[in-house]
Protein backbone atom coordinates (compact mmCIF):
# COMPACT_ATOMS: atom_id res chain seq x y z
CA UNK A 1 0.00 0.00 0.00
CA UNK A 2 1.34 3.40 -1.01
CA UNK A 3 0.58 6.52 1.00
CA UNK A 4 0.43 9.83 -0.84
CA UNK A 5 0.10 13.24 0.78
CA UNK A 6 -2.67 15.34 -0.74
CA UNK A 7 -0.68 18.54 -0.42
CA UNK A 8 1.64 21.01 -2.09
CA UNK A 9 3.20 22.18 1.19
CA UNK A 10 6.92 21.68 0.55
CA UNK A 11 7.97 21.97 4.21
CA UNK A 12 5.40 19.42 5.36
CA UNK A 13 6.19 17.06 2.50
CA UNK A 14 9.90 17.23 3.32
CA UNK A 15 9.16 16.52 7.00
CA UNK A 16 7.08 13.42 6.40
CA UNK A 17 9.09 12.00 3.49
CA UNK A 18 11.96 11.61 5.97
CA UNK A 19 9.89 9.08 7.96
CA UNK A 20 9.84 6.64 5.06
CA UNK A 21 6.05 6.47 5.16
CA UNK A 22 5.31 8.70 2.18
CA UNK A 23 5.41 7.29 -1.34
CA UNK A 24 4.15 10.26 -3.27
CA UNK A 25 2.15 13.47 -3.43
CA UNK A 26 -1.07 14.45 -5.16
CA UNK A 27 -1.61 18.07 -6.11
CA UNK A 28 -4.36 20.05 -7.76
CA UNK A 29 -4.82 23.71 -8.76
CA UNK A 30 -6.37 24.57 -5.39
CA UNK A 31 -3.41 23.15 -3.46
CA UNK A 32 -0.92 24.93 -5.72
CA UNK A 33 -2.80 28.19 -5.23
CA UNK A 34 -2.61 27.72 -1.46
CA UNK A 35 1.12 27.00 -1.67
CA UNK A 36 1.74 30.15 -3.71
CA UNK A 37 4.59 30.92 -6.08
CA UNK A 38 5.12 29.84 -9.67
CA UNK A 39 3.30 26.49 -10.20
CA UNK A 40 5.88 24.88 -12.49
CA UNK A 41 8.79 25.58 -10.15
CA UNK A 42 6.74 24.40 -7.19
CA UNK A 43 5.92 21.11 -8.91
CA UNK A 44 9.57 20.56 -9.80
CA UNK A 45 10.59 21.17 -6.18
CA UNK A 46 8.08 18.59 -4.96
CA UNK A 47 9.32 16.09 -7.57
CA UNK A 48 12.87 16.49 -6.31
CA UNK A 49 11.76 15.65 -2.78
CA UNK A 50 10.44 12.30 -4.03
CA UNK A 51 12.95 11.01 -6.59
CA UNK A 52 11.65 7.46 -6.12
CA UNK A 53 8.04 8.45 -5.54
CA UNK A 54 5.11 9.67 -7.62
CA UNK A 55 3.76 13.20 -7.93
CA UNK A 56 0.30 13.74 -9.42
CA UNK A 57 -0.16 17.00 -11.32
CA UNK A 58 -3.56 17.96 -12.72
CA UNK A 59 -4.34 19.43 -16.12
CA UNK A 60 -6.06 22.81 -16.13
CA UNK A 61 -7.16 22.96 -19.76
CA UNK A 62 -10.70 21.95 -20.69
CA UNK A 63 -10.85 21.46 -24.47
CA UNK A 64 -9.71 17.89 -25.31
CA UNK A 65 -6.90 18.80 -27.71
CA UNK A 66 -5.60 21.36 -25.24
CA UNK A 67 -5.79 18.78 -22.43
CA UNK A 68 -3.75 16.37 -24.55
CA UNK A 69 -1.07 18.96 -25.30
CA UNK A 70 -0.89 20.10 -21.69
CA UNK A 71 -0.71 16.52 -20.41
CA UNK A 72 2.31 15.87 -22.62
CA UNK A 73 4.05 18.99 -21.33
CA UNK A 74 3.31 18.15 -17.69
CA UNK A 75 4.61 14.60 -18.14
CA UNK A 76 7.85 15.95 -19.61
CA UNK A 77 8.64 17.93 -16.46
CA UNK A 78 9.84 14.89 -14.52
CA UNK A 79 9.97 11.11 -14.84
CA UNK A 80 8.03 10.64 -11.59
CA UNK A 81 4.93 12.62 -12.58
CA UNK A 82 1.46 11.14 -12.90
CA UNK A 83 -0.76 13.40 -15.01
CA UNK A 84 -4.21 13.85 -13.47
CA UNK A 85 -7.11 13.99 -15.90
CA UNK A 86 -10.81 14.02 -14.93
CA UNK A 87 -12.85 10.95 -15.81
CA UNK A 88 -15.03 12.76 -18.33
CA UNK A 89 -16.34 11.22 -21.53
CA UNK A 90 -14.90 14.09 -23.58
CA UNK A 91 -11.40 12.93 -22.61
CA UNK A 92 -11.68 9.18 -23.16
CA UNK A 93 -10.11 9.30 -26.61
CA UNK A 94 -7.13 11.38 -25.51
CA UNK A 95 -6.72 9.23 -22.39
CA UNK A 96 -6.38 6.21 -24.68
CA UNK A 97 -3.91 8.07 -26.88
CA UNK A 98 -1.79 9.23 -23.93
CA UNK A 99 -1.68 5.70 -22.51
CA UNK A 100 -0.56 4.36 -25.89
CA UNK A 101 2.23 6.94 -25.87
CA UNK A 102 3.46 5.86 -22.45
CA UNK A 103 2.17 8.78 -20.40
CA UNK A 104 1.40 7.70 -16.82
CA UNK A 105 -2.09 8.89 -15.88
CA UNK A 106 -4.00 9.27 -12.65
CA UNK A 107 -7.67 9.52 -13.57
CA UNK A 108 -9.48 11.65 -11.05
CA UNK A 109 -13.12 12.40 -10.16
CA UNK A 110 -14.19 8.76 -10.52
CA UNK A 111 -17.58 8.11 -8.92
CA UNK A 112 -18.80 4.77 -10.27
CA UNK A 113 -17.68 1.20 -10.84
CA UNK A 114 -18.28 1.53 -14.56
CA UNK A 115 -16.16 4.67 -14.85
CA UNK A 116 -13.38 2.75 -13.13
CA UNK A 117 -13.87 -0.23 -15.44
CA UNK A 118 -13.62 1.99 -18.51
CA UNK A 119 -10.39 3.53 -17.25
CA UNK A 120 -8.92 0.12 -16.39
CA UNK A 121 -9.80 -1.08 -19.88
CA UNK A 122 -7.89 1.89 -21.31
CA UNK A 123 -4.89 0.90 -19.20
CA UNK A 124 -4.36 4.01 -17.07
CA UNK A 125 -1.83 3.79 -14.24
CA UNK A 126 -4.11 4.90 -11.38
CA UNK A 127 -7.86 5.24 -10.89
CA UNK A 128 -8.93 7.69 -8.17
CA UNK A 129 -12.47 7.26 -6.81
CA UNK A 130 -13.56 10.18 -4.60
CA UNK A 131 -15.06 8.52 -1.53
CA UNK A 132 -15.52 11.62 0.61
CA UNK A 133 -17.74 13.38 -1.90
CA UNK A 134 -20.09 10.38 -1.89
CA UNK A 135 -20.29 10.59 1.89
CA UNK A 136 -21.18 14.28 1.54
CA UNK A 137 -24.50 13.21 0.04
CA UNK A 138 -25.05 10.38 2.54
CA UNK A 139 -23.80 7.55 0.31
CA UNK A 140 -21.19 5.10 1.60
CA UNK A 141 -18.15 6.01 -0.48
CA UNK A 142 -16.05 3.16 0.89
CA UNK A 143 -18.37 0.64 -0.79
CA UNK A 144 -17.13 1.87 -4.16
CA UNK A 145 -13.54 1.02 -3.19
CA UNK A 146 -14.51 -2.60 -2.51
CA UNK A 147 -16.37 -2.82 -5.83
CA UNK A 148 -13.47 -1.42 -7.83
CA UNK A 149 -10.97 -3.65 -6.03
CA UNK A 150 -13.05 -6.71 -6.89
CA UNK A 151 -13.43 -5.62 -10.50
CA UNK A 152 -9.70 -4.99 -11.00
CA UNK A 153 -8.85 -8.37 -9.50
CA UNK A 154 -11.56 -10.27 -11.37
CA UNK A 155 -10.42 -9.06 -14.79
CA UNK A 156 -6.73 -8.91 -13.91
CA UNK A 157 -6.40 -5.27 -14.93
CA UNK A 158 -3.06 -3.57 -14.30
CA UNK A 159 -4.52 -0.21 -13.26
CA UNK A 160 -4.09 0.56 -9.58
CA UNK A 161 -6.75 1.75 -7.13
CA UNK A 162 -5.99 5.11 -5.49
CA UNK A 163 -8.46 6.13 -2.78
CA UNK A 164 -9.02 9.89 -2.91
CA UNK A 165 -11.18 12.54 -1.23
CA UNK A 166 -10.26 11.07 2.14
CA UNK A 167 -11.91 13.33 4.73
CA UNK A 168 -10.93 11.65 7.98
CA UNK A 169 -9.18 8.76 9.70
CA UNK A 170 -12.24 6.54 9.18
CA UNK A 171 -11.94 6.99 5.42
CA UNK A 172 -8.22 6.20 5.67
CA UNK A 173 -9.07 3.02 7.63
CA UNK A 174 -11.73 2.03 5.10
CA UNK A 175 -9.35 2.54 2.18
CA UNK A 176 -6.78 0.26 3.79
CA UNK A 177 -9.38 -2.43 4.50
CA UNK A 178 -10.66 -2.27 0.91
CA UNK A 179 -7.22 -3.17 -0.39
CA UNK A 180 -6.44 0.12 -2.10
CA UNK A 181 -3.09 0.12 -3.88
CA UNK A 182 -2.58 3.71 -2.81
CA UNK A 183 -4.32 6.27 -0.62
CA UNK A 184 -3.94 10.02 -0.80
CA UNK A 185 -4.59 11.84 2.46
CA UNK A 186 -4.58 15.49 3.50
CA UNK A 187 -1.86 16.48 5.96
CA UNK A 188 -4.40 16.94 8.74
CA UNK A 189 -5.72 13.39 8.32
CA UNK A 190 -2.25 11.86 8.06
CA UNK A 191 -1.00 13.66 11.17
CA UNK A 192 -4.07 12.62 13.11
CA UNK A 193 -3.75 9.01 11.99
CA UNK A 194 -0.22 8.57 13.34
CA UNK A 195 -1.22 9.40 16.91
CA UNK A 196 -3.45 7.55 19.35
CA UNK A 197 -4.66 8.63 22.78
CA UNK A 198 -4.14 5.17 24.28
CA UNK A 199 -0.53 5.07 23.04
CA UNK A 200 0.12 8.42 24.72
CA UNK A 201 -1.57 7.26 27.93
CA UNK A 202 0.38 4.01 27.96
CA UNK A 203 3.69 5.81 27.53
CA UNK A 204 2.84 8.19 30.36
CA UNK A 205 1.95 5.25 32.64
CA UNK A 206 5.18 3.36 31.86
CA UNK A 207 7.21 6.53 32.42
CA UNK A 208 5.55 7.19 35.78
CA UNK A 209 6.13 3.59 36.92
CA UNK A 210 9.77 3.74 35.85
CA UNK A 211 10.35 6.89 37.86
CA UNK A 212 8.64 5.27 40.86
CA UNK A 213 11.02 2.32 40.57
CA UNK A 214 13.91 4.67 41.27
CA UNK A 215 16.49 2.74 39.25
CA UNK A 216 19.82 4.57 39.09
CA UNK A 217 20.91 2.99 35.82
CA UNK A 218 19.44 0.77 33.11
CA UNK A 219 20.64 -1.44 31.60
Amino acid sequence: MKIFLDSADVAAIKKWVQTGLIDGVTTNPSLLLKAGGEPKEHVLEVCKLLPNGLVSVEVTEKEPKAVYAQAKKIASLSDNILVKIPCHADYYQIIAQLVSEGVALNITLVFSLLQAAFMAKLGVAYISPFIGRWDDIDVDGAKLLYEIRAMLDQYDYESKLLAASVRGVRHFHDAVMAGSDAITVPLSVFEKSITHLLTDQGMAKFDADWRALGAKQFP
